[in-house]
């Protein structure tokens, strides 16, 4: 059984500055780290780190191999990467002594996929296979149809939600994962029970599962509400969490776990993925989750 994950892999261009520059404000920076990034490459490795075999399906530019490798050294099978000419998906990421930040993405090679791309890439995954997708790429509905024909079980983090998402075939999705804006934005309200109540009557045969952050998390399956609050740790950085949480969620429901392991599990590497810098560098190995678990 293998993870097919397609989703995008970033470059990200981090600029430490005394405070988010102005319009007509030229500022120079603190410091700037060039780091790997995008939800797709996260939750690749995520899924890796938890122990499950995922092939990542993605593009990047050709000045850019570094990436690859470096999500081939945290165990993802990187066999299914295309290096292409042009720019990799990149972000701009301001940060400023207070902690906020100021993005400018841009979507490069992770924009760059046809449906016979697609359709090679998966030629060789079947029904016993999971096709793991967010929203950072394009032709998603491409991807849809083909895992779909094949019988793949589909898990679709829609980040960032966008108006199109209601499109796609959500009702064929085995496992939808959303945060609060997202689930806010998909069902139009805002209570998270009411949320579960009103995308399980749409989605009746989809696995729902809601991120709450710092309040843990929800997941709906056969009218059955499970819930699991957040592990007190000493946050050092957010970013990433919700990546960490679908990755390990997902290895975890492969495993055979039920539903409570499967959210106490994922909950416990997001728990440990905020108590370190960064994204990819902070989720954590399986042997961890489980020390800490225990």
């Amino acid at each position: 059984m293998t993870v097919y994950n397609f989703g995008s892999i970033n470059i990200d261009l981090i600029y430490r500055v005394p405070h988010l520059v102005k319009p007509g404000e030229t500022l120079s920076s603190r410091s700037m780290d060039t780091v790997l990034g995008g939800k797709g490459a996260n939750q690749s490795v995520a899924v890796a780190r938890a122990g499950t075999l995922v092939k990542h399906v993605g593009r990047i530019g050709g000045s850019d191999q570094w990436a690859v490798q470096q999500m081939a050294d945290l165990g993802v099978d990187v066999s299914l990467v295309e290096v292409i000419e042009g720019p990799s998906g990149h972000a701009i990421i301001q940060v400023d002594d207070a902690g906020e930040n100021s993005i400018i993405l841009h979507g490069g090679a992770n924009q760059s996929f046809s449906r016979d791309v697609l359709e090679n890439h998966l030629v060789n995954a079947n029904e016993a296979d999971w096709l793991l997708i967010q929203n950072e790429c394009n032709n998603l509905a491409e991807a849809f149809d083909i895992a779909i024909a094949k019988g793949m079980r589909i898990a679709f983090n829609p980040a960032p939600m966008t108006a199109d998402v209601r499109d796609l075939p959500l009702h064929k999705c085995d496992v939808l994962i959303v945060n609060e804006t997202e689930a806010e934005l998909l069902s139009g309200l805002t209570d998270p029970d009411a949320v579960l109540v009103e995308l399980a009557k749409r989605y009746p045969q989809t696995q729902l599962v809601m991120t709450l952050g710092s309040k843990g998390a929800l997941l709906q399956s056969e009218s059955q509400v499970y819930r699991r609050d957040a592990m007190s740790v000493e946050v050092v950085d957010t970013t990433g969490a919700g990546d960490t949480f679908v990755g390990y969620f997902l290895a975890s429901l492969i495993d055979g776990l039920d539903h409570e392991a499967c959210l106490n599990r994922a909950c416990a590497a997001a728990a440990l993925s905020v108590t370190k810098a960064g994204a990819t560098p902070s989720i954590p190995a399986a042997a961890e989750v489980e020390a800490l678990l225990q």
